[in-house]
């Protein structure tokens, strides 16, 4: 049975969402860069080993990234997933698990990287606003798209609300590609997304019914 380990930083939902999914394989452990985050409660309650290492007891960015890599590798797993995990890695780091390393974004990339993306998204004035699951690459946000969800901006939205409604696509689609990878249908070949079936292909992209 293939593992999976997850990387949180606070409270956990999209870590939830995959717990909750049934994926064809074993979550050997929860990882947080925070002792504090409530998502290292959630998972333990659901039976899965859960190991905090707090950044902030590190001189650098380098040494943090090592010693994490280290803790990862200890569980040996075929996927990483990136669950709201707020730590721009190191090149070296993400070199290292590079094909199986997945992250949620909440945006349409290539739109509005980083962090307050719905505020970015307000802001710009766009009329569809969403998620998006990719394989993570040195670039910041840039790497390979794999799958993505978008949902209407309201005229009535602020952050918080247009916020919701990505988060609840967030929670659909990332199990959803999780089990692509974890069925060997999802690899990473040349830089380039490769997802066997037409089934996998056509459901790359929901657009929720706008009443």
């Amino acid at each position: 049975m293939k593992r999976y380990v997850i990387l949180i930083s606070g409270r956990g939902s999209n870590m939830e969402s995959l717990l909750d999914a049934g994926l064809p394989g074993n979550c050997a452990a929860v990882i947080s860069n925070r002792p504090e985050a409530a998502g290292l409660a959630a998972a333990a309650s659901r039976g899965v080993a859960t190991r905090a290492i707090d950044h902030r007891g590190f001189a650098t960015r380098e040494a943090f990234d090592a010693d994490l890599a280290a803790e990862i590798e200890r569980h040996a797993p075929d996927l990483v997933l990136l669950a709201g995990f707020m730590r721009i890695l190191t090149d070296d780091f993400v070199r290292r698990f590079e094909g199986r390393l997945l992250n949620i974004h909440p945006s349409l990339l290539p739109l509005f990287p980083g962090v307050r993306t719905h505020a970015q998204a307000l802001a710009a004035g766009v009329r569809l606003h969403g998620c998006s699951v990719h394989f993570v690459t040195p670039a910041l946000d840039g790497g390979p798209i794999i799958a993505q969800a978008a949902v209407p901006v309201q005229a009535d939205d602020d952050a918080e609300t247009l916020g919701r409604r990505v988060l609840a696509e967030e929670h659909r689609i990332y199990p959803r590609v999780a089990r692509w990878f974890l069925d060997g249908r999802l690899r990473l070949v040349g830089g380039r997304v490769c997802l066997e079936g037409e089934t996998a292909v056509s459901g790359s992209l929901h657009v929720p019914q706008i009443a």
